[in-house]
């Protein structure tokens, strides 16, 4: 079956008792025991619980996984997984990299005595020279945010496999409707499902995938232990949520791909950061590995005294922070989700104070081209009569 009709058909055949299409919301934290030494599967919600069962059940095998997991942020889904390691250990992560997740690692996971590097980690040499005796996993943000600095899967976990460490996919950007990491060797995936497959901007919420009998049943510990696990109300809205996917990523590729060539020829605008573009550095691997791009890209400003003007002028583009949603969201990463990056890092992959981030919604796209001229006219206004 394609991957769109099993999007659409989440939950829709679960309840043979009722025949309800939509899988009910089941707010029970306690389960009844038919008898001593009986369960009907689920005794306490923080364990299991039969709402979010069926969305751990989806993105397990929308992502060609064995287990899934569901958290109650992006957030609280790494740190699940980074719990699969002990003082001591070492990891390998992603040179550009969510400000969210080098702020876990370095002000949280260090106190327990792990420690990462940040690599370009599509640079085997960077890779080796990075490896340490006690590396236990290698993190990978593909593409990047905000950068979108695209690595090669297949290759990295093969790397991975033969230093005998976790590959971790961070599959957010592109979901599991345009890329499956796991089919391309890695071990475990996470999401910030807050992002495109909730899709509204209305529910918090992370995922895990994990590939393997073991690694599974290691999850399924740690997950019920830290239990910081998905309400089935947020579990019921993150599944209506995925059965748009598909038609939601068509409409978000379309409207970033002739967005991101409008500005590339824009005078105010330097660079544009999209992997569909054939100078894209990441493009032929992107092709390779996945089949389409996502609706986020980044782009760079000729003065850094245009953002200002270009925030307060944008009408239907909402400034604010997050991405993936139905609406348009424009973000500053320096000042906003890269903030907690510092700053000789962020300038050395060029997270720098002309970059703007755009996570293009499904509004019609010549509102949305309309709406950033209008906003670049006027800032370009403002800095050439010096009220800038």
């Amino acid at each position: 079956m394609k991957i769109e009709s099993r999007l659409a058909q989440i939950g829709s055949q679960s309840s043979p008792d009722t025949g309800a299409i939509s899988y009910p919301i089941y707010q029970a934290t306690a389960f009844r025991h038919p008898k001593l030494g009986q369960s009907t599967g689920f005794d306490y919600a923080r364990t299991k619980s039969p709402t979010r069962t069926i969305l751990e059940d989806a993105i397990a095998e929308l992502e060609s996984g064995d287990a899934g997991f569901a958290c109650s942020s992006g957030m609280a889904a790494l740190q699940t997984i980074f719990a699969l390691f002990s003082q001591g250990d070492h990891l390998i992560v992603s040179l550009d990299l969510y400000g969210g997740t080098y702020r876990l690692l370095e002000t949280i996971m260090s106190r327990f005595g792990v420690k990462a590097t940040y690599v370009d980690t599509n640079d085997l040499d960077a890779l080796e020279a990075a490896y340490l005796p006690n590396t236990k996993g290698i993190l990978i943000e593909t593409p990047t945010n905000p950068l979108m600095m695209v690595t090669d899967i297949e290759l990295v976990c093969s790397w991975a496999r033969k230093k005998g460490v976790y590959s971790i996919v961070d599959n957010t950007l592109l979901t599991p409707f345009l890329q499956r990491p796991i089919e391309l060797g890695a071990d475990i995936i996470i999401h910030s499902a807050t992002k495109y497959l909730g899709g509204h901007n209305d529910v918090l919420a992370g995922l895990i995938v994990t590939k393997g009998k073991e690694l599974s049943a290691q999850m399924a510990v740690l997950h019920n232990s830290i239990g910081a696990v998905l309400g089935p109300q947020d579990s019921w809205l993150l599944m209506r949520g995925m059965k748009t996917l598909a038609l939601r990523m068509e409409r978000h590729e379309y409207n970033a791909t002739v967005i991101s060539k409008f500005l590339l020829e824009h005078p105010l605008i330097n660079e544009v950061y999209y992997p569909a573009f054939e100078s894209h550095p990441g493009h032929a691997i992107q092709n390779k590995q996945s089949r389409g791009n996502t609706g986020i890209f980044s782009f760079k400003v000729t003065d850094a005294k245009l953002v200002e003007p270009i925030l307060r002028h944008i009408k239907l583009i909402a400034f604010a922070e997050s991405l993936g949603g139905v609406e348009s969201l424009m973000t500053y990463p320096a000042v906003q989700t890269h903030a907690d990056i510092p700053l000789e890092i962020r300038q050395k992959i060029g997270v720098d104070e002309r970059l703007l981030r755009f996570s293009v919604g499904i509004e019609h796209v010549d509102d949305l081209v309309a709406d950033l001229a209008q906003a670049l006219d006027l800032a370009q206004a403002e800095l050439e009569g010096g009220a800038l």
